[in-house]
């Protein structure tokens, strides 16, 4: 599947101010899975920038500004190949199909900085939240359990676009019944610090006229033995896909987002921020064309009885239909379901040291 994302952010001031170092993660992860074709960076006022790879290999531009401005505008433009197009489609590890279970100690040690809580005062209720899901003594598959989980956040909690910075506590979110993709992502991702999570900030494809549309989009992966990490849309109760596209995976949410930086100047300068995203599949092929009818002829002279009817009115020709799709940021939607295909491998491993965490 070929891809183009259109991504515009734009800052406004009241008056010229400087800007401090910014940082941006727009540029998707690449691997087997994903292939970048081309990519064009637009960056306003005069800067210098410089690319990196950070602790959690995202592909990071850190820019200087080297004027005053009263609008900060970026701009990316990609256009990758998607070749995942069956995510779900994967092998478990035999000592993993069932939770709970334990990390072999070969990876636990690679794997225990996102298995740490970051928010200890949403334990409590996180524990007796997640008691309608798991209880200890109860045995359950790992995915049908992650998959509640995230399902029932996408079904009961009320999804609010928030322009705000951060990210609200899981706390916050369970007391409130309601928040933006990356609170519902955090609520998941410290939901399932008994295994290892991290937090995923990206693009999704899907209509603009769904919730959030028109912006980034987050969610949380889970590492599975055998699976490697796998996506979990809270906001739209499904695993992730070939739909999904991620730019930067972090263990704290704060540590992933898209744009990051300062300005310098007076406390009510700051007029606001537009965010404009567009996710098209461009090798989409054309929508077949609806049929047409013919259309009789406006004061046709009288005809002859004797001659045969003329042809004259012929169908229209067929006309095609560019079907165009536009990312949302934050979707709150269904998408058409995929059948999980779940196999067991052969035992790995005795693992060795036990898990501690939420459920």
């Amino acid at each position: 599947m070929k891809i183009r994302i259109q991504h515009r952010t734009t800052y406004n001031y009241s008056e010229p101010v400087s800007f401090g170092e910014h940082r941006i993660m727009v540029r998707p992860r690449e691997g087997h899975d994903v292939h970048i074709e081309s990519s064009i960076l637009e960056i306003h006022p005069r800067h210098s920038i410089r690319w990196m790879r950070d602790v959690n290999g995202n592909s990071l531009a850190k820019i200087v500004f080297t004027e005053p401005a009263a609008q900060l505008s970026f701009y990316s433009e990609l256009v990758l190949h998607q070749y995942d197009m069956n995510p779900l489609d994967f092998i478990l590890e035999e000592h993993a199909v069932n939770y709970p279970f334990v990390y072999d100690p070969e990876s636990l040690p690679e794997l225990t900085a996102f298995m740490s809580i970051l928010y200890p005062r949403a334990t409590l209720p996180l524990r007796a939240w997640l008691n309608q899901f798991f209880k200890p003594g109860d045995k359950i598959e790992t995915i049908e359990l992650l998959r509640r989980i995230n399902f029932h956040i996408y079904k009961t909690f009320r999804y609010c676009r928030r322009d705000e910075m951060g990210v609200q506590t899981p706390e916050e979110t369970l007391k409130r019944n309601s928040g933006s993709c990356r609170d519902f992502a955090t609520l998941l991702l410290e939901s399932c610090r008994c295994l290892a999570a991290r937090f995923v900030s990206g693009y999704m494809q899907c209509e603009s006229t769904e919730a959030g549309g028109a912006s980034t989009h987050a969610w949380a992966e889970v590492y599975l033995p055998g699976a490697g990490w796998k996506g979990f849309d809270p906001t739209s109760g499904i695993m992730t896909g070939a739909q999904h596209v991620t730019v930067a995976v972090s263990r704290n949410p704060e540590n992933a987002a898209p744009i990051a930086g300062s300005f310098e100047g007076p406390s009510n300068a700051f007029q606001g921020i537009q965010v404009d995203v567009a996710v098209t599949q461009i090798d989409r092929p054309p929508a077949p064309a609806p049929a047409t009818q013919p259309v009789p002829a406006q004061n046709s002279p009288p005809q002859n009885q004797n001659r045969p009817p003329s042809n004259s009115n012929q169908p229209n020709s067929n006309q095609t239909v560019q079907q165009v799709q536009q990312m949302a940021q934050e979707p709150g939607t269904s998408v058409p379901v995929m059948d999980m295909v779940i196999h067991a491998a052969p035992p790995a491993l005795p693992a060795a040291v036990p898990n501690q965490g939420l459920l």
